[in-house]
């Protein structure tokens, strides 16, 4: 008898078509009686199956005691209750650096498309302005110019990589320094990194300690000329401060790829000419998209095989 999972959200569908080839499969999302579907598989589910928006509540887990396996497709684990899991012995495992590479692409794409205005000169392009008005205004180059990468984890290193080919200068705040990234100047204070830059990148996990700290005061520290790149999570900025900062013109510019209510984009942001907006797309492509997949399934296969998680949380 194959083992019982509860599957939270929809993921890729090849990924789902193995899932179910597998596993006793049951989609949380589609159920119109969540609590109905939680208590006829409470005795039998025996893992729990998601991605890094959604996690799983302490709720729905107090409701599956028998769960010992929460697999999460993504590398965010902030929406999933990791005290709960770690005092009843329920592994948690993810699905780290197969996206570094494509969220660092989208980073730079972003960091690109916010100075170069490529959104503004498409629409300028595409509505024949170039023959009537002449040339678009002048944009900001990116070329040269002094990189913060706030979180020096996978992808922040994988970030690196790209700034230095931009020849840019890199400094990171992290909880500590780290001994593989002696190249790059290590700074404490976020607030410091942030005066001391011209880009500033998010890449940091979602924790207690990181959740809010992109604040009026750091957004100062960045000033008019600064930019804020987001591709870690929405809740790691305070998002009135930063409409506030790019409506007054305090900072440059902004490239956001997350946001604190997701799908929910603050309408504000619309309006802005100064901020390119993605919808949590960085890692949205096949390639690792099917990584993502294939690792999040090597875990489940690992824990009911008896070994240690691939990519463990918990």
């Amino acid at each position: 008898m194959s083992q019982t999972l509860l599957l939270i959200g929809p993921l890729l569908p090849s990924v789902v078509s193995t899932l179910e080839s597998t596993y006793t499969v049951h989609r949380y999302w589609k159920s119109d009686d969540k609590d109905a579907l939680l208590a006829s598989i409470a005795s039998d589910c025996v893992g729990v199956v998601t991605d890094g928006g959604n996690g799983v509540s302490k709720a729905i887990l107090q409701k599956l005691p028998n769960v010992k396996i929460v697999s999460v497709f993504g590398v965010g684990v902030d929406a999933v209750d990791l005290d709960y899991c770690r005092d009843n012995g329920i592994s948690v495992g993810n699905t780290p650096d197969v996206l570094s590479d494509d969220v660092a692409d989208m980073a730079m794409a972003l960091a690109l498309a916010v100075s170069r205005q490529l959104v503004f000169g498409d629409q300028y392009a595409r509505a024949g302005k170039w023959p009537v008005s002449g040339a678009m205004p002048l944009t900001r180059r990116v070329m040269g110019k002094r990189a913060g990468i706030y979180g020096m984890g996978s992808i922040g290193k994988a970030l690196a990589l790209r700034l230095e080919g931009f020849q840019m200068p890199i400094s990171y705040c992290n909880r500590s320094p780290r001994s593989d990234s002696e190249n790059y100047t290590f700074v404490a204070s976020l607030k410091e990194l942030a005066s001391q830059v011209d880009y500033l990148f998010v890449t940091a996990a979602a924790t207690p300690g990181t959740i809010g700290s992109i604040d009026a005061t750091v957004l100062d520290a960045l000033g008019p000329d600064g930019y804020l790149i987001n591709v870690s999570r929405g809740t790691l900025v305070d998002e009135p401060a930063l409409i506030s900062s790019l409506q007054e013109k305090r900072i440059a510019g902004a490239g956001l790829d997350v946001f604190a209510d997701e799908p929910n984009i603050p309408e504000a942001f619309f309006s802005l000419d100064n901020v390119v907006l993605q919808p949590h797309n960085a890692s949205g492509t096949w390639e690792t998209r099917e990584a993502m997949g294939k690792l999040m399934l090597d875990n489940l296969a690992a824990h009911f095989a008896g070994k240690p998680l691939l990519t463990a949380v918990v």
